[in-house]
């Protein structure tokens, strides 16, 4: 194995959705809004202070909505998809009003403290339309991906770093022409490969991270429109349904094997996460993750790894 950079390094990069990441999926959303809450309220706030006491810039991949301050059904040009699950208009059962009424919806509030503090704010999209699903048109995703970069360039937002809608990816010929310059690939696990059955990737992710394994460390690659495909290494698993049965050590011993493999290898550990998923028990997961912070911090104060964010990978290949 050939090594690609000087030193190894940890790159962090949250798909920050609120109720937007799976609303698509629910018959009623009050369960989300309730977990939203929740994660303003005590995920956010702790999340981001650690993130500023280990001096640690992540990449926070926000869906388009959030940058709002109030709203309702949006316009603007704005194609919705058709997918198969989801027989009701796409943006129907968005409230009208503002960020203080509808905090699960809105978050303009939110996106100002990120950039405040310096942290790269990326796209997840505008409402998290499935790009690579049949039921997201080149229109739906161009017209998507323009009101996202017109938002963002509202708050002085340049957006770079793109997360597709649940890591399924599709049109990547657009973000090339809507200014981004990388985007988060899948982990290279076999699990993930075409053609193996959910049930069985389940099963083996569980097993993997109930044994803690060495998650794989990664190397970007430039995709056919020059973007930089900087793949992702493991995901934090929530501590919710039978995913409760493993111990939270084992999921911070695996976030800090694979930090200790990036130094060994000089690759990437790309760990990802969605903030809402910590509000199952916010204690406990922000602990976990200030562990494995505060790992990384070491092993970058020791000179054997770099922290950085997608963004700022991609202009240093650049």
């Amino acid at each position: 194995m050939s090594p690609g950079f000087a030193r190894g390094l940890f790159s962090l990069s949250f798909d920050f959705e609120l109720v937007w990441g799976s609303r698509d999926l629910v018959a009623d959303v009050s369960d989300l809004q309730r977990q939203a809450r929740i994660t303003r309220e005590r995920v956010f706030p702790a999340l981001l202070a650690l993130l500023e006491e280990h001096d640690i810039v992540a990449t926070w991949a926000t869906v388009g909505q959030l940058f709002l301050e109030a709203g309702g059904p949006p316009g603007h040009g704005l194609v919705p998809p058709n997918h198969a699950w989801y027989s009701a208009p796409w943006f129907q059962g968005i409230p009208e009003g503002t960020e203080a009424q509808h905090p699960a919806f809105f978050g303009r509030s939110l996106i100002l403290q990120l950039r405040d503090a310096g942290q790269e704010i990326g796209s997840h999209s505008f409402s998290h339309p499935i790009f690579g699903d049949p039921g997201c048109s080149r229109d739906c995703a161009e017209a998507d991906l323009a009101r996202c970069v017109a938002e963002a360039e509202v708050l002085g937002i340049a957006l770079r770093s793109f997360v597709f809608p649940r890591n399924v990816a599709g049109h990547p010929e657009l973000l090339a022409r809507h200014g981004f310059t990388c985007w988060r690939g899948l982990e290279p696990a076999w699990y993930n490969r075409p053609g193996i059955p959910k049930a069985v990737g389940r099963l083996a992710h569980f097993s993997h991270v109930s044994r803690a394994a060495c998650p794989p460390t990664v190397m970007p690659s430039r995709d056919a429109h020059g973007l930089w495909n900087i793949p992702a290494s493991a995901s934090l698993l929530p501590i919710d349904g039978v995913r409760r049965l493993i111990p939270i050590a084992q999921r911070v011993r695996r976030c800090q094997r694979g930090i200790d493999q990036a130094a060994r290898d000089r690759r990437i550990f790309h760990l990802y996460m969605h903030p809402i998923n910590l509000a199952s028990a916010p204690e406990a997961m922000l602990d976990a993750l200030d562990q494995v912070f505060s790992h990384a911090a070491r092993r970058r104060d020791a000179g054997d790894i770099e922290i950085l964010s997608m963004g700022q990978i991609a202009e240093r290949l650049n």
